[in-house]
């Protein structure tokens, strides 16, 4: 069976559209007929998504699939099978809900292919957009332990949390992220339209101007004359430094520096903290392998020095020596953590342990965030109030001296 996009008009006369799976196009406008859907156009998904990829579809950029989407999707494909319903036959069921025309597809793909002999976790593989490395072998631990839909519902969490601190970072710098964008830009403006307009007035006197009154005349011409030159400057700069960042050399460096940073450095470490013990626990207790879970673990923590480690840690444990000791000997990792994977191997509660340090770091990157946002706020408001008072005081202060020479 090929998977369909469809447009067409129902019943009612609205415009209606879909994805659906069928032998050939005739078969689905035989199959949307009979349910009173007058189809108006079908396009073989493949041919859908090329056509989409040269169009610009707005109402499609809005729909885009977000982590918590898949989260959610996940979650009640576990519910369905738990409910005793075969893997087929709940995919279908889940398939006819979903809102979202990219993930629809996949997974109408995904059902096709199980229901031809492919195993599910094969199927979610040709999906890397959605599905990623863990989701995979999550699934594909699942199957072979039979443990599918507790599988599914721990993924489901875990894909939750993953998304709830994603929105949370995300959220708590947005604001600081505005006002200090807006803060530019009002600077920017001043400094091109308001200044020259203010100090115009100065020519017309003999008099020596203050230092710092020069100084803002001169900064207000560069700006004014060669505002073009300094936005072009900006924009090959950030895509010189991006180009820098892609390199391999470039991103160790920088994530290096980024570790190293007074205010962000230790917010970085604990959100890596975060993902480092939840993915490891989530796989562990899947039944993945320890040598895969310390794999796919480190791709997910978004940093090279301390993918570096992890992935020396894993060549340790492979020789035969414990998790701890070579994410200790590294100093990447905090003590605290280290600590509780030793503990929670000894015990043979890694996999508890592993969750203590994910929920203890939870908290951490919330207090962390909190703190840094009271921090930023007042410093961009103070920071904007010295530029903005410093550029009132060089204009005023000739001012003042002028009034007194003119009287």
């Amino acid at each position: 069976m090929a998977v369909y996009e469809w447009r067409g008009i129902n019943p009612s006369g609205r415009n209606v559209k879909g994805v659906r799976d069928a032998d050939n196009p005739k078969a689905l406008r035989t199959l949307l007929r009979r349910e009173g859907v007058m189809v108006t156009d079908v396009t073989e998904e493949s041919v859908a998504r090329k056509r989409s990829a040269r169009e610009i579809d707005i109402k499609r950029m809005f729909q885009r699939v977000s982590l918590n989407d898949v989260a959610v999707t996940t979650r009640q494909l576990a519910t369905l099978l738990k409910s005793g319903i075969p893997l087929v036959e709940a995919l279908s069921a889940m398939i006819d809900q979903l809102d979202q025309p990219d993930l629809k597809a996949a997974f109408t793909q995904t059902r096709d292919k199980v229901n031809e002999g492919t195993s599910f976790a094969d199927a979610l593989r040709a999906h890397p957009k959605f599905f990623s490395n863990l989701y995979v072998n999550m699934v594909a631990a699942g199957e072979a332990s039979g443990t599918l839909e507790s599988v599914l519902q721990r993924l489901a969490e875990f894909l939750e949390g993953q998304a709830k601190l994603k929105s949370k970072v995300t959220s708590a710098l947005a604001y600081p992220a505005f006002m200090m964008l807006m803060s530019v830009g009002i600077i920017f403006i001043m400094m091109i339209v308001v200044v020259p307009k203010v100090t115009a007035i100065f020519a017309d006197f003999n008099q020596s101007l203050p230092w710092y009154t020069r100084l803002l005349i001169w900064v207000s011409d560069v700006f004014s004359g060669f505002w073009w030159l300094i936005l072009a400057v900006m924009i090959l700069g950030i895509y010189l430094f991006r180009r820098w960042k892609r390199t391999e050399e470039g991103r160790a460096r920088w994530d290096r520096t980024v570790l190293a940073a007074p205010l962000f450095g230790k917010l970085v470490v604990m959100i890596a903290m975060t993902r480092f013990a939840r993915t490891l626990a989530t796989l562990l207790s899947s039944g993945v392998p320890v040598l895969r879970a310390m794999e796919i673990t480190r791709n997910v923590l978004g940093n090279t020095e301390l993918m570096r480690v992890v992935e020396e840690a894993r060549t340790s444990v492979r020789e035969g020596e414990s998790i701890a000791q070579p994410l200790k000997r590294s100093g990447r990792f905090p003590p605290i953590v280290t600590h509780m994977i030793a503990i929670g191997e000894r015990s043979g509660q890694l996999e508890e342990m592993l969750e203590n340090v994910a929920s203890a770091y939870d908290q951490q990157v919330e207090a962390r965030i909190a703190m840094m946002t009271s921090l930023l706020e007042p410093l961009i408001i103070v920071v904007m109030g010295g530029i903005s008072g410093g550029i009132a005081f060089s204009i005023l202060m000739p001012l003042l001296q002028i009034n007194e020479f003119v009287g």
